[in-house]
């Protein structure tokens, strides 16, 4: 569902993510101060290896919805529900992800997707990501050391 916003009030995150080798497939590897700043930073991830964020204007707001039945389920269900905003019209690449609500209770996520239609010419064409997966994945959580961390093989 697309929303308004107002793309001149929007602030950048600092990048919180590294590309991991891995067999034929790459690795998202994504950090943060806590679990929801770690999976904003791993859509960013996704985002950011199929083009270079820097060429990305935020023009559209779309607004997902991600449920599962534990974490890593719903870690899979949210970048698969970015990989589908990118895949179907209108083609978003996100610059930036704002997760609105992170319930660990209920296994939920709402997400404000910032970005514009995918266009090549414009934007850098990197490695399209075909499916997120299960293969190793990980979430890493250490709140007595206010870190938490996500790893993710992606299908390219």
């Amino acid at each position: 569902m697309e929303v308004p916003f107002e793309p001149e009030k929007l602030t950048y995150p600092e990048k919180k993510y590294e590309y991991l080798d891995h067999t034929a497939d790459v690795q998202l590897h994504a950090w943060g101060t806590s679990l929801k700043e770690a999976f904003e930073q791993c859509g960013m991830a996704m985002f950011g290896y199929m083009t270079e964020l820097e060429y990305v204007t935020p023009r559209q707001c779309y607004q997902i919805e991600a449920k599962a039945e534990d974490v890593e389920g719903l870690l899979f269900h949210f970048l698969d529900e970015l990989l589908f905003l990118f895949s179907a019209e209108p083609f978003l690449i996100c610059k930036k992800l704002e997760i609105t609500k992170f319930d660990l209770e209920t296994f939920e996520i709402e997400c404000l997707c910032y970005g514009e239609p995918f266009e090549i010419g414009v934007h850098p064409q990197g490695t399209e990501v075909k499916a997120i997966t299960y293969s190793a994945m990980q979430v890493v959580q250490e709140p007595d050391k206010n870190m938490y961390q996500v790893f993710v093989i992606v299908d390219i």
